[in-house]
């Protein structure tokens, strides 16, 4: 085993490698201990000066992305993958934010959920408390380093990173910056830590870990999300692939549909909120879809879409059963005319990925049929699939968005990362 000069290191062999992972569990459960009974005032002035730290540092953390940016380049990564990647000073700045946000709220650690007396005098409070270690897998974007590392924190629990490898020595410096706010705030440096290699077999040693990892969160493409799920003995909380949908009803303003369906899809195609998927009334297609085309073929998205659609606009080209399935994180879209509300229900069930879900309509029951049919994390009305994020839900950031239905659903902030315990009082009751 040595360390190489960007900070990873090289295993010789299967054993070296599982000897270092156990290393960083032993440290990670270590801090747990510690980190269940820190006052909130300590963990709000690591999460502080780790945002100090990464404003002061941002050159560095430019200068690391820059040799991932480069390698990713050179790998024929796609332009949405890559835009994922990048950290600018706007991204740099927006991490520090994330950061100081989650600072401010709420601690969950402690908090009373319910609580209730019983005939025989016992006092009894169901109370949070953290998961306890949490490993983390993902994919390109290096901002989650910093979200992850913060929640995880701010709930209590210690985090065990893998970031992409692509993005390996981006997500190295931001983790140098958490590390320095926990030295700061005299926290153990467990408590944040990061997978010291890219090698695959880093998940693999991850996902049989039960010993030292609670839970793991996979965030990525449908492939590592599968691999995950198949492969690991740790119990799951899965961010599985974004196919989101708009369905723009026929009494939708049409003035509103371009406009949310543009954002939804072209504000930033390569994130798991992008929609990737447009089902419209047939009923009002001729006058609802040639302004949202134009809006979308002038930005250089590609359209796939079923005959009724290639009719109206030669630029629409033809959709394959497939494109329905398809989550592009790309310029790309599909579009699929369907004859009213249930069958754009049925198509959204039946394609999408139960991640997010809208409805562009000035019809309110349409709308309320929508929302309470539609299988997903999220559903919205009259707004874009790109409000899908924990930082727009007022939560400070996300690590994920769960598409599962056990422990959290949506976005995973810093309560969906705790759970419970019953707290019982009594005055030396015995049962009889």
């Amino acid at each position: 085993m040595s360390d190489t000069a960007n900070g990873e290191t090289s295993f010789e062999d299967s054993a070296a490698l599982h000897e270092a992972m156990v290393t960083l569990g032993v440290s990670a459960r270590n801090a747990v201990q510690e980190l269940s009974t820190v006052p909130t005032e300590s963990k709000n002035k690591a999460l502080m000066e780790a945002a100090a730290a990464i404003r002061n540092d941002s050159e560095a953390l430019k200068a690391a992305n820059a040799k991932d940016m480069v390698a990713a380049e050179e790998k024929g990564i796609s332009g949405a993958m890559l835009d994922r990647l990048l950290l600018d000073d706007g991204r740099i700045e927006g991490m520090a934010k994330g950061l100081e946000d989650i600072a401010k709220l709420d601690d969950p650690v402690g908090s009373v959920m319910a609580d209730w007396d019983r005939p025989n005098g016992l006092q009894i409070q169901r109370v949070r408390v953290p998961l306890g270690v949490i490993g983390i897998i993902y994919e390109s974007r290096p901002n989650v380093t910093a979200d992850a590392g913060g929640l995880c924190l701010k709930s209590g629990n210690a985090a065990i990173l893998r970031g992409g490898s692509e993005s390996f020595h981006s997500s190295s410096a931001i983790l140098d910056c958490l590390q320095q706010g926990l030295r700061m705030a005299n926290l153990p440096i467990g408590a944040i830590q990061q997978v010291p290699t890219r090698d695959r077999a880093g998940v693999g040693e991850m996902l049989t870990m039960s010993e030292h990892i609670d839970i793991i969160v996979p965030r990525g493409g449908k492939s590592l999300i599968e691999r995950v799920q198949n492969e690991s003995r740790v119990p799951v909380i899965a961010h599985l692939d974004g196919n989101c949908h708009i369905y723009v009803n026929e009494a939708a303003d049409p003035k509103m549909a371009r406009d949310v369906v543009y954002n939804a899809k072209m504000r930033r195609p390569g994130i798991c909120g992008a929609t990737e998927s447009l089902v419209v009334d047939r009923s009002a297609a001729s006058q609802l879809l040639p302004p949202i085309i134009e809006a979308l073929a002038s930005a250089g998205c590609e359209i796939r879409g079923d005959d009724a659609t290639q009719a109206l606009d030669t630029r629409v080209q033809p959709a394959s059963e497939e494109d329905w399935d398809t989550e592009y994180l790309d310029a790309i879209i599909s579009v699929k005319q369907v004859d009213g509300v249930d069958d754009a229900i049925n198509h959204v069930n039946n394609h999408g990925s139960h991640h997010t879900d809208s409805i562009v309509t000035g019809d309110n029951n349409v709308a309320t049929e929508f929302l309470n049919r539609i299988d997903s994390a999220i559903v919205l009305h009259n707004a874009s699939t790109q409000f899908a994020d924990g930082g727009e839900f007022g939560m400070g950031a996300e690590i994920g968005i769960s598409t599962g239905r056990l422990h959290a659903r949506g976005p995973v902030g810093v309560e969906q990362l705790t759970t419970f315990k019953y707290v019982v009082r009594g005055n030396g009751q015995v049962r009889p």
